[in-house]
């Protein structure tokens, strides 16, 4: 702990890893796949009553209205859990943001649902690192802060429900939470060699909506018009849209019927990741001319659903002090600390967007999230918290990053 001052030392030596530990356990048995409603509550829950433990009032918030595209073309909106909001000491003279989310990628019925303890010092489960981890994480280096005393730093806390499909109902939640914060943190895991995530390109997905008209694929072909053809066509010139600094992803089509049927409807489901804010006006123009030209050239009507959720999250001047804050503080606790650019999206890209410092990578150490062989590397869950609670103290100390 070398650089470090005994406030500070006294400051990371009040977390409990043993503590952290059995609130992942705890957390992880609980399946909070975003669809899964009654899950995610049961986990707002269980985050409600943890963070009490700090100052300040929590509330449940209601999520933003969100529309979806179903295989029949039909618009419908899509429910979404609540989110918790924490505020402390709104009005103090320096105010962060701490972010994570509740939901995991892994659906009730999944059969990834427990909990390993393996002899390398990991725990393999749902959720574990990705990021119930990084919660626990958060809470314990707040908890540390807050015990040091913290009179003049005020910060929200936001865990949202819905980050791992994109955070549509929860976007407005964090712009307002981030307005007059110097800097934030979010709790995404870094990878298991500690290495955090840098420069992020962005996310937009799209379902496109193509209506044609039927007929019979033989007696008169000729007067149906072929939603799947059409659809074909757009996810082809689309496709050949991407290059250097974005990348299209014609991923599915959902439509047709009985193969004597010409199909009048087809969805094209595309995804995009603009990697500057200048690839996003390329990809919009390339969907407004590529569905003007199929529209006419195959006599469809088109619909476009869905929009650039995700902004792309460059390393500006900004981002640059607080990455070097947060390496100062891991070299005291001697740790190297390197980051590196990634084609992932997470909230730190919203957060960015509305003009805040975030390093979003501050969770526990592990890998191979988003599959069944998901784990967390137990000594991270102290070593993290350690890294946050210095970071955070130094901010306050100087009133930026």
């Amino acid at each position: 702990m070398r650089g470090m001052s005994n406030d500070e030392r006294a400051l990371v030596e009040r977390i409990d890893q043993a503590a952290m530990l059995a609130q992942v356990e705890r957390w992880a048995a609980v399946n909070s796949g975003t669809r899964n409603l009654a899950g995610v509550g049961q986990m707002a829950a269980l985050l409600a009553d943890a963070f009490a433990v700090l100052p300040g009032e929590i509330a449940m918030v209601e999520p933003e209205p969100v529309e979806a595209v179903a295989a029949d073309g039909s618009v419908a909106a899509l429910a979404h859990g609540h989110h918790l909001h924490l505020r402390v000491r709104p009005e103090a003279p320096v105010r962060m943001l701490f972010t994570g989310h509740m939901d995991t990628v892994y659906p009730v019925d999944h059969p990834f649902q427990t909990l390993t303890h393996r002899d390398d010092g990991t725990i393999n489960g749902p959720g574990t690192a990705d990021m119930k981890g990084g919660l626990a994480v958060m809470l314990a280096a707040l908890t540390a802060v807050e015990a040091a005393g913290a009179d003049s730093f005020g910060y929200d806390v936001v865990i949202n429900s819905d980050e791992e499909t994109g955070s549509l109902s929860s976007a407005g939640l964090l712009a307002t939470a981030a307005r007059g914060a110097v800097a934030a943190l979010t709790y995404e895991p870094a990878l298991a060699d500690g290495t955090l995530a840098g420069a992020r390109g962005g996310t937009g997905n799209f379902s496109i909506v193509i209506r044609g008209r039927s007929a019979h694929a033989g007696r008169n072909p000729e007067e149906g018009r072929n939603a799947i053809v059409a659809a074909a066509a757009l996810a082809v010139r689309l496709a050949e849209a991407g290059g250097p600094g974005l990348s299209v992803n014609p991923a599915r089509i959902d439509g047709g019927g009985p193969n004597n049927v010409v199909p009048d409807l087809a969805i094209l489901r595309v995804n995009f990741r603009p990697a500057a804010a200048d690839a996003i006006a390329r990809a919009q123009a390339a969907i407004d001319d590529s569905v003007a030209a199929v529209a006419a050239a195959h006599d469809v009507r088109i619909e476009v659903h869905g929009r650039f959720n995700r902004p792309p999250k460059p390393i500006d001047p900004g981002a640059e002090r607080l990455f070097a804050c947060v390496a100062d503080a891991g070299a005291d606790l001697g740790l190297s600390i390197g980051w590196r650019a990634t084609g992932g999206v997470c909230d730190g890209n919203n957060i960015a967007a509305a003009g805040v410092p975030v390093v979003d990578t501050m969770g526990v150490r592990g890998g191979a999230i988003h599959s069944t062989d998901e784990f967390m590397i137990v000594d991270s869950l102290a070593e993290r918290a350690a890294l946050s609670a210095l970071t955070i103290s130094r901010i306050v100390q100087r009133g930026r990053p």
